[in-house]
């Protein structure tokens, strides 16, 4: 028979909806404005109470060490979220090299995810990134991954933040978010830089013609076909970013846990 909730085990499970609540602030999917408020609370709240009664919780005491475990699992909760969404970001800065290259940096469109200004090709990619996570059923990995958090970091515990492990970790997060978004961009960016090769050759074989006439209608068919033609490779590298935020995640948990 389950426990009933009461005022004795009352703070455990503050501490659980504190850490379950931010995961949902920062995580992807889950933290986007189109999901309503209402809803984000409400279901952090089923969903901390069915990991009570699921996680082995110890006995918590208020005392002056419970403020900083709620500030602790705010932290996680937070931390763990915004890494997984930086590496995920790397589709908006793949998008931005490409744009820059088209022709389409100055007409960035708004994010109604973010509600942050993005380029075309990067909200074309992420919004393909954010279809590609449902199907494969990746928001269930994420929840996943916020239940076995609790296995890696107790509630309990306190962060060793004095070692500087979790410091270099995030360097290398970000290391492979740009790796990730040099090799989405490159193949985009390397077919325009021919083209813009072309056009010099012409212009100066051929100067009666006004490239900059024909060269940016030229580019955006070019760089249309070509992501067209590799949108399979481009599948194969959100599949890579998406382990890799896993990875990260999980990754970044472990360390915090000592």
């Amino acid at each position: 028979m389950l426990e009933t909730i009461s005022f004795v085990n009352l703070p455990a499970f503050l501490l659980v909806f504190v850490r379950v609540v931010s995961f949902f602030a920062t995580l992807p999917v889950f933290s986007y404005r189109n999901v309503p408020t209402q809803h984000k609370i409400g279901f952090s709240f089923f969903l901390a109470l069915t990991m009570y009664f699921t996680i082995p919780v110890p006995d918590i005491v208020v005392d002056t060490d419970y403020f900083l475990l709620l500030f602790k699992e705010a932290a996680v909760g937070v931390f763990v979220g915004l890494l997984a969404y930086i590496v995920l970001s790397a589709i908006q800065i793949a998008g931005g090299f490409i744009d820059f290259q088209m022709g389409f940096a100055i007409a960035n469109v708004i994010d109604p995810q973010t509600g942050a200004q993005s380029p075309l090709i990067g909200q074309y990619l992420y919004t393909i990134t954010l279809l590609f996570i449902l199907a494969v059923d990746g928001h269930h990995l994420m929840l996943d991954g916020v239940f076995y958090s609790y296995e890696l970091i107790p509630i309990d515990q306190f962060l060793p933040l004095q070692d500087e492990g979790w410091i270099w970790f995030v360097l290398d997060a970000f290391n492979q978010m740009f790796v990730i978004a040099f090799l989405m961009a490159a193949p985009l960016v390397g077919c325009l830089f021919l083209v813009d090769v072309a056009l010099g050759i012409i212009a100066r074989t051929v100067p009666q013609l006004n490239v900059f006439v024909v060269g940016l209608p030229l580019k955006i068919f070019v760089a249309l076909a070509v992501l067209v033609i590799g949108m399979v490779f481009y599948i194969m590298l959100i599949r890579r970013l998406f382990e890799t935020m896993l990875t990260t995640m999980q990754g970044f948990m472990q360390i915090l846990g000592g």
